[in-house]
This record gives C-alpha cells, structure tokens and sequence, in this order.
C-alpha cells in the first residue's frame, strides 16, 4: 500500500492542528511518527484511518480517500491511548468483533497474546486496570494482520516487562509478515532501534522524514577540547553545545567518522535527543 499526503491543513475553530502537509509513506516499513504535545501526530493518524476529514489537501491510500470506504478501513488498524473499545463489550465479545471486521485477522496469536497477558476473556472493558486495556489494544493491533497497523501511545499503563512483550511480539510478526506500521510514541529510546523511517512533526508542519539509519549515521555527539570541537563544528549544523573547563561537547549534523579523523570523540545521537533538539529549534 502507498500513502500519499498532500498539502493536508486540519483546523479545530481557529486551532491548526496540520499546515499544509505533504509527504509519502510506502509499505512494508515501519515508521516512527515522533513529536511533542500538539504537534498533529493524532489528527494524521485520525485522518489516514479514515475517523476525520482534512480541511483542505488529501489522504489516499493507493489513491483513494479512506474516509468512509469499508474496503479500505478493513486495511487500517488504529490503536489508540485509549477508548478503542465499547466499555460494556466482554473481552472475548472484542476479540470476536475484530475477527469479523478484518479479513487477515489471527486467531491464533489473539489467543496466545491473551495469554501472555493473563486477560480475563469474560471481564467487560469497564473493568480492566489501565494496563489490561492497553493490552487488550496491543493484541487486537498485532492480530489484525492490518496492511495499515498504527500504534499512538498504545501503552498507557503497562510495566517494562509487558512493553518490552509487545515490541518483541511486533517486530517477530513484522518480520514474518511484513506491513506497514506507523509507531507514534513519547517513549523513543525504547523503541527506536525499530524505526525503519523517522518523521517528526511541529506545530503541525513536517520538518523531517529521513530513513533511520542515515539519520543516526549523519549526526553526532563530539568532545573534546574548546579549541577542538570548535573547529570540527564551524560551518556545520549544530542543535546543542555545551562547555566546561576547557571541554566541549557539541551535537552536530555530522558522522562520527568524521569527527573521529579529527581526533574527537565521537557517538551517534539517540532520537530521542534529535527529535528533542529539532523540536527545540527555531529554525530547521
């Protein structure tokens, strides 16, 4: 499948949640949609699922509006922080529910993932801890065999163990069957190593998309002397410097090989830091 945005604006009365967005997303890969608060990542992700409309632009999915289009939406899997369920449906009347709207949907890894998670397949959602809910959204996701599967914060309330389940569970599914998969979340380190493309959204506008292995590549933590580092980073990109009796530490767009040539020490920037820094600075 390919998603085409282009020149997407969304507004809510006078708030602007997407100015005029354009970019393309081709299956399988998966992709982090990373940003602060507000920077338009659910409504995108509301949107391409076909929940909203857009202001003005477009979303198509292989050239087609998903907004109301059932043969479409039955390719779209969207996992939100919360409230993706009805909170009288029995756990067991979820997972039949899903069977039925998706048409690759995997019985069998629903009902082993509702083990590992010790779910009670006869528990209403009203009464699930934050943590099971989330659960039961993460196994609906993963079994959905969706060709579109999005994942927006869908982790509210599960303990370390049972997030690292799940990315072990995604990228073993992925690899056996690879889809597109769009991963938006505040907990970056944990899951950036599964990033096979990085977008990053500010105040609604794009202001990267980058494959995620040139991004780590191309920038880089230096130290050094003053004197050092100063000379490696003039002319270069520089998002964070800072100095200390006579040392210096600078994260630059630039590869640590480079720097290395130069007798620096050098590391790769973790995304989390970048997408930090970028959504920092006032000009990007």
């Amino acid at each position: 499948m390919k998603v085409k945005v282009e020149h997407v604006t969304k507004k809510y009365n006078e708030n602007l949640a997407l100015d005029d967005v354009s970019f393309s997303l081709d299956e399988p890969k998966i992709f982090g949609l990373l940003g602060r608060n507000g920077a338009g990542k659910t409504t995108f992700m509301d949107i391409l699922a076909g929940h909203n409309v857009a202001s003005n632009g477009s979303i198509t999915i292989n050239g087609e509006d998903p907004f109301d289009q059932q043969h479409i939406s039955e390719q779209i899997c969207l996992i939100s922080e919360g409230n993706n369920f009805k909170r009288d449906l029995k756990v067991k009347h979820v997972l039949n529910i899903y069977s039925f709207f998706y048409p690759n949907w995997d019985k069998e890894l629903a009902l082993e993932l509702i083990k590992q998670y010790k779910l009670p397949m006869n528990a209403r959602v009203k009464t699930l801890s934050k943590g099971m809910e989330s659960a039961l959204g993460i196994i609906v996701g993963l079994s959905s065999k969706a060709q579109i599967t999005i994942f927006d914060e869908p982790y509210i309330g599960l303990d370390a163990a049972a997030r690292k389940r799940f990315y072990n569970v995604l990228l073993e599914e992925y690899e056996k069957e690879p889809r597109m998969i769009i991963f938006s979340t505040h907990l970056i380190d944990e899951v950036s190593l599964l990033f096979e493309e990085v977008l990053i959204l500010q105040e609604g506008k794009l202001i990267l998309q980058e494959d995620a292995e040139s991004l780590r590549n191309r920038t880089c933590i230096v130290s050094g002397t003053e004197e050092e580092v100063e000379r490696f980073i003039e002319g270069k990109e520089v998002l964070d410097r800072n100095k200390l009796a006579g040392m210096m530490t600078a994260h630059v767009f630039a590869t640590a090989e480079e720097a290395h040539e130069h007798g620096l020490t050098a590391d790769n920037i973790p995304i989390q830091d970048l997408m930090i820094y970028l959504t920092e600075s006032e000009e990007v």
